[in-house]
């Protein structure tokens, strides 16, 4: 009799438990903005874990992705600027509150799967990443397209493929993917290769230059590696003082020298009415126009010589 007792009372329990489940918790059909109210309620009780960490991993131990935090830098405890150091995951998360008790309450979560903005995310990871590098943030293409930070970064594992030099580069090309397709034409930088990244010339966070660059104008960026072309020349090459983009394509090209086209129709696009210049060759190889490297044959100096008798930029 009493094994019939236990067995009905096992089963009661599992009505019960079933039952509570299909039971939908308030906050399930919550949009954004109501679900922010939520969470913005239990910040102002400030309902912290006195246990910290160990209250979440009662639950998420088992979660490979959520201990791979403790193999990175947010998962120190030893360092004072680490989120573990502090309110352990509630630093990032928001506080606990009755979530491990009952109706899960809502908590702050990132990625694809979170219900929260992307403006509303990227304020957590703001609070404690607000330093110059971060100052153009707000007005950058990335944060006007409502781009999350969990986008690019992984936190909870040992290395941020974001700032890891051999991924970066797949990180930016997989949104970016005219780009990826430059890097892999016959003429590119040796960005496939890694030995070149993306963020060497960009600043994935924004800054006060076009396109995000690090440097204050293209020129500036191509002369921090390209020195030999800078000048200052006693005969210069106009468009090359004005931006070295209106002949190159940076991210990569089908012609040489990453060229927007090759000699002589790139040379025709602005000399297109002195004399043998605006010639049109039929056929490559027929003469010096065509053949070779065409106009580079003579003008060899295109971004500018400081020879006496280089006004066309022959020597």
């Amino acid at each position: 009799m009493n094994v019939c007792k236990q067995i009905m009372f096992m089963l009661s329990l599992i009505v019960y438990g079933c039952a509570f489940n299909a039971i939908a918790a308030p906050w399930d059909n919550l949009n954004s903005e109501q679900l922010e109210l939520q969470l913005n309620e239990k910040f102002s009780e400030g309902k912290y874990s006195p246990k910290g960490a160990d209250s979440c991993l009662v639950c998420h131990r088992k979660n490979e992705k959520v201990m791979g935090l403790f193999d990175g830098v947010h998962g120190q405890t030893n360092h004072n600027k680490s989120p573990m150091a502090g309110l352990q995951c509630e630093a990032c998360h928001g506080p606990q509150g009755n979530h491990n008790r009952g109706g899960k309450e809502p908590m702050i979560a990132f990625g694809k799967d979170s219900q929260l903005s992307a403006p509303t995310q990227n304020t957590v990871c703001q609070g404690c990443h607000n330093d110059p590098k971060q100052m153009a943030w707000h007005t950058s293409t990335h944060n006007l397209e409502e781009i999350a930070c969990s986008d690019c970064h992984t936190i909870h594992a040992a290395k941020d493929p974001a700032l890891d030099k051999l991924s970066v580069n797949d990180t930016c090309t997989s949104c970016h993917t005219q780009e990826k397709a430059g890097m892999n034409k016959r003429s590119s930088h040796p960005m496939k290769w890694n030995q070149m990244t993306c963020i060497d010339c960009h600043s994935p966070h924004g800054s006060m230059s076009e396109s995000a660059l690090i440097q204050p104008t293209v020129n500036d960026t191509c002369y921090s590696c390209h020195a030999e072309k800078r000048g200052p020349f006693l005969w210069e090459h106009a468009p090359v003082t004005e931006n070295c983009v209106s002949c190159h394509n940076p991210h990569g090209s089908v012609n040489e020298n990453m060229l927007e086209s090759r000699a002589p129709q790139l040379c025709q696009q602005c000399h297109a009415d002195d004399g043998h210049a605006s010639r049109v060759v039929p056929e490559p190889g027929m003469d010096a126009f065509g053949g070779g490297n065409s106009c580079l044959n003579c003008h060899s100096k295109i971004h500018g010589s400081n020879h006496p008798a280089g006004s066309l930029l022959q020597r």
